[in-house]
């Protein structure tokens, strides 16, 4: 650390509170440590919940279908890598009805909604 550190000042308020007074470019770098410090906790956080399974990391291309409005009972099949047979039968309705809700021709009951979401290891949040 360099010589910045020597020049600090203090001073007492009229409280009695006593106060530091640095240089401004070392106030700045303990404010960048400091925010460092906070993403390198965050990153552990991600981190842990990636290795026991409470959160994934879903490929850029699946983001933007999901942003740009695309079904996302689709878009989520697609990324587990199902295919429409495969989800209508593991939530117990017809490929048909599948289809139509996947279109937006139907909308579905909230109980298959949720048995959608379900087998997608979704919340039925990130269908909405």
């Amino acid at each position: 650390m360099g010589k910045e550190h020597n020049t600090v000042q203090y001073i007492q308020t009229a409280a009695g509170e006593r106060l530091a007074v640095i240089p401004e470019a070392e106030y700045q770098r303990m404010v960048e440590a400091l925010e460092d410090r906070q993403d390198i906790k965050a990153t552990r956080k991600i981190m842990a919940r990636l290795k026991d399974g409470t959160e994934e990391l879903i490929p850029t291309e699946f983001v933007n279908r999901l942003i740009d409005g695309e079904n996302a009972i689709k878009v989520w099949r697609e990324f587990r890598g199902m295919s429409a047979d495969d989800l209508a039968e593991k939530v117990g309705i017809s490929v048909n009805d599948l289809s139509a809700i996947e279109t937006g021709d139907g909308d579905g009951s909230f109980g298959s909604i949720k048995k959608i979401a379900a087998a997608l290891r979704i919340s039925v949040d990130d269908l909405a």
